[in-house]
């Protein structure tokens, strides 16, 4: 067995390197470290024990939701019955709708239980939270409606005038404020959960880079054992970054020294589902949870359906949707909002397009071709950010590029005009994009819409970038747009073409406004 030795600390933990002092070289021994497991077994449970964040969250959000169910539960009792008229609440007093208030109250904090929409798996990231939540008030609501109508009691429509549409408002704000906190504690290192990654050292590399960017899975790397290790690897990032602490034939005594709360599977392991199987008592004895990262790349949870027959678990993946009833309804969606903002924003475009033409001589407007779904061509507009010859320009500065891919980007081009640095910088040159997607060439969420030069050199499978309209905004421009990798940028568009849902647009669409405001990669 190959263990890579690391420094320990007083609380017995085994740790690495901070990120930014000079990694030290790792001794690699073939021998056994001399532990004390019964020392570490100890020092594990208690720090394991203390570590247990997700209780007390959960506990916080429990209160924050009975208080606004409680608030609007009342609200919408006083509003339909009145607080001072005994009369109106001696006319309705035999159904006992106070009663009736409270039990609605009750339900709906047992479903929101029931359902796990506090669950320590949703905290943080992703849509299942808010799309729990958004379930369980509406089925409530819709329960106690299909009583009401069998018992033909119409009154309590008003009480679901309000209580429905501000108890759904308030707990997705409440829900999205904590987990405001939430991101903060964990861009300080707090709330994360300890994890061991187990696998081959490429498949671990992934996951512990994919865990270090996203720490709104609330993961952190605690540890790795390899089922093959290169030496050549021992310097290279993460490797100084983190302890390896042993081989896999060991992770029960390297989840006792890390304490870890998780083991995660990078990829497939030697011996097969047997392994995996064997792991998992293992890991059950020491109460420590299994998580195995999927093989089915770009494959989101929606989509992927356990079918349990015996013997035999079957995992079922729906194929993704590129027409039918859910684009006819982003599409209604999409002409909605284009037209209010467009509405809105008369005040601003106008002002943009002043601002433009007396900064720099030429159009206001820059109309560029763009390809769009099922490679259709179409003018896409902007405000002109640029100089005329922008274009002409452009050949003597292709050496310049400094992005990677098809796409051409400098941080500091000299062909854009001074107006054109500060509103490109709040992305202020593409709200003439709303035109486009009242038009139908655009959606509000898509991938980026390509140049003609790009589509034609696309390799497979980045041709299925044009499966669906393109975006004014995307999953590429709220994770760091031209700040991005070419290889990234297509992978978070083939993401979203295979994945996209309905909440998950609101959620960029949210997230949109908050990159804009930090202005990162905007150039």
């Amino acid at each position: 067995m190959t263990t890579i030795k690391t420094q320990k600390h007083g609380n017995n933990r085994v740790s690495s390197p901070k990120i930014g002092t000079k990694p030290a070289p790792t001794a690699v021994s073939h021998k056994h470290s001399v532990w004390d497991e019964t020392t570490h077994s100890k020092d594990a449970q208690i720090a394991k024990s203390g570590r247990r964040w997700w209780t007390a969250y959960s506990w916080r959000l429990r209160i924050t939701d009975l208080l606004v169910i409680t608030s609007v539960t009342f609200l919408a009792f006083s509003l339909r019955f009145g607080l001072d008229d005994p009369t109106e609440r001696e006319r309705y007093g035999q159904v006992g709708y106070f009663w009736l208030s409270v039990g609605i109250a009750i339900l709906w904090m047992a479903d929101l239980e029931i359902c796990r929409s506090r669950e320590k798996r949703v905290f943080g990231g992703g849509v299942v939270e808010y799309r729990r939540v958004l379930g369980s008030t509406v089925r409530v609501f819709g329960s106690v409606a299909i009583v009401m109508a069998v018992l033909k009691v119409d009154v309590i429509r008003g009480f679901f005038a309000v209580a429905l549409p501000l108890g759904i408002a308030l707990l997705l704000l409440s829900r999205w404020l904590w987990r405001q906190w939430l991101s903060k504690q964990r861009k300080n290192g707090n709330y994360l959960s300890d994890v061991v990654v187990l696998g081959s050292a490429v498949d671990v590399e992934y996951v512990i880079h994919q865990l270090r960017t996203n720490l709104s899975a609330g993961y952190r790397v605690a540890g790795a054992a390899l089922s093959s290790l290169d030496k050549s690897m021992e310097l290279r990032p993460p490797w100084y970054k983190i302890p390896v602490l042993s081989t896999m034939a060991d992770i029960s005594r390297v989840v006792l020294v890390t304490g870890a709360d998780a083991v995660i599977v990078a990829g497939p392991l030697p011996g097969g589902p047997e392994t995996i199987q064997q792991l998992g008592w293992r890991l059950e004895d020491l109460s420590t949870e299994l998580v195995l990262a999927s093989n089915l790349t770009n494959i989101a949870g929606p989509r992927v359906h356990f079918r349990p027959v015996e013997g035999l678990p079957l995992m079922h993946v729906e194929l993704p949707q590129y027409s039918g009833g859910k684009h006819i309804f982003k599409r209604a969606m999409d002409i909605i909002l284009s037209s209010f903002a467009l509405l809105v924003l008369i005040p601003v475009l106008l002002a943009l397009t002043l601002i433009v033409r007396m900064d720099s001589s030429g159009p206001a407007f820059f109309r560029q071709e763009r390809v769009g779904r099922n490679g259709e061509s179409f003018k896409m507009y902007k405000f002109r950010s640029m100089v005329v010859d922008a274009e002409e320009k452009l050949v003597g500065l292709a050496k310049q590029n400094e992005t990677d891919g098809l796409m051409f980007k400098m941080a500091n081009d000299p062909r854009v005009t001074r107006c054109g640095r500060w509103m490109r910088k709040f992305s202020l040159d593409e709200l003439p994009q709303f035109w486009n997607v009242l038009l139908g060439n655009m959606s509000l969420v898509g991938p980026r819409p390509p140049l003609a030069t790009e589509v034609a050199h696309y390799e497979q499978p980045t041709h299925r970038r044009l499966l669906i309209k393109p975006g004014i905004t995307g999953l590429w421009q709220v994770s760091g747009r031209s700040d991005l990798k070419w290889e990234e940028a297509v992978r978070l568009d083939l993401y979203y073409v295979e994945n996209w849902s309905f909440m998950g647009d609101i959620v960029i669409l949210w997230r949109t406004f908050r990159a804009m405001r930090s202005s990162a990669g905007a150039y």
